[in-house]
């Protein structure tokens, strides 16, 4: 995220690079909350009742 302020900041970053790297955070953090939800929507779908322990530690909405 710092990158990112640094390269406002300049001012020599194009406004394409900029986007780019707004781009490439968003999807980071897409990515995070997809992997987290995976297995409770997994769950779901399959009609599993219990998930493994090492997944309930990873709870969707959960901010650390």
């Amino acid at each position: 995220m710092d990158d990112l302020m640094d390269m406002i900041i300049s001012g020599e970053s194009s406004p394409s690079d900029v986007s780019d790297k707004i781009k490439e955070i968003l999807y980071a953090k897409s990515a995070e909350k997809i992997d987290a939800a995976r297995p409770y929507v997994a769950a779901g779908l399959f009609g599993e009742d219990e998930i493994d322990s090492e997944e309930d530690e990873d709870q969707p909405g959960e901010e650390e």
